[in-house]
């Protein structure tokens, strides 16, 4: 595969309730992957503020190649992540970091550039 084929789409624009995000579009919030991503539709798996982000919400991450998980408290630092979902990506020796969105965004794109070098 080349190096090309397993880039991740950098974040373009984030404001409040809207991201950009390199060759996927425009949305509220991402599941983003080496070489690809698309948007995260909550509901999908009944997911909310309290108890937050669920197993079943990274698991996507993880099949498509995820070794480094950045997580989102929110803008309001609302967004909590399930004690499963640590535990998953603990037993899976997944690196994961848990931070405000801002900053999610400022770190995702700072790994996604790293691998392109």
């Amino acid at each position: 595969m080349k190096n090309d084929e397993i880039r991740s789409p950098q974040i373009n624009h984030l404001s409040w309730g809207r991201m950009e995000v390199d060759g996927i579009g425009i949305g509220k919030d991402f599941k983003l992957w080496p070489s690809g991503g698309h948007e995260w539709d909550w509901r999908e798996t009944d997911t909310h503020h309290v108890p937050g982000i669920q197993p079943a919400d990274v698991k996507e991450l993880l099949t498509n190649g995820s070794q480094t998980i950045i997580l989102s408290w929110g803008m309001l630092l609302a967004l909590r992540t399930c004690r499963e979902t640590l535990d998953l990506l603990e037993e899976q020796h997944t690196t994961v970091h848990i931070v405000e969105t801002k900053d999610a965004v400022k770190l995702y794109n700072c790994i996604a550039f790293a691998e392109r070098l």
